[in-house]
């Protein structure tokens, strides 16, 4: 049987997406993003949970992140998890856990204005595939 790998989040970025060109001619997004879970104790108490999760995006979705996101943008995202590691200049090993995505939407409002033709309104993008129709992947 295969193994499934699936993140499903709902949240806010915690900065502006960091954009990256790689030497092989790859585009990398990264960025923060909170999640907030709540709910009451039993005293009627409101707790809130908020985990932050680093996210990385490639190619075409990682110029829409470019374009589309900001710190405090909300957003669905889809993607899996992927855990690598590095040695420091100590020689200690490090570990980071991240989400690559595999798509995004912008649940954020549209900004209203009177001006329809704002070049700087860009349409939301319907869920953003990773690889833009290729299955090349970066890693």
């Amino acid at each position: 049987m295969a193994g499934v790998n699936k993140v499903i989040l709902v949240g806010y970025l915690g900065k502006d997406p960091e954009i990256r060109n790689l030497e092989v001619g790859l585009i990398r997004a990264s960025f923060s993003m909170a999640t907030t879970e709540v709910h009451k104790d039993k005293n009627g108490n409101k707790i809130e949970h908020t985990e932050w999760h680093n996210i990385l995006l490639w190619r075409g979705l990682a110029e829409n992140a470019e374009k589309l996101l900001k710190k405090g943008s909300m957003i669905y995202l889809e993607g899996k998890l992927q855990t690598r590691d590095w040695m420091d200049k100590e020689g200690r090993k490090h570990y980071i856990t991240e989400i690559v995505g595999d798509s995004f939407q912008l649940l954020d409002r549209k900004e209203h204005s009177g001006n329809q033709n704002n070049p700087q309104h860009i349409d939301p993008p319907k869920m953003t595939d990773i690889n833009g129709g290729s299955s090349d992947l970066p890693f």
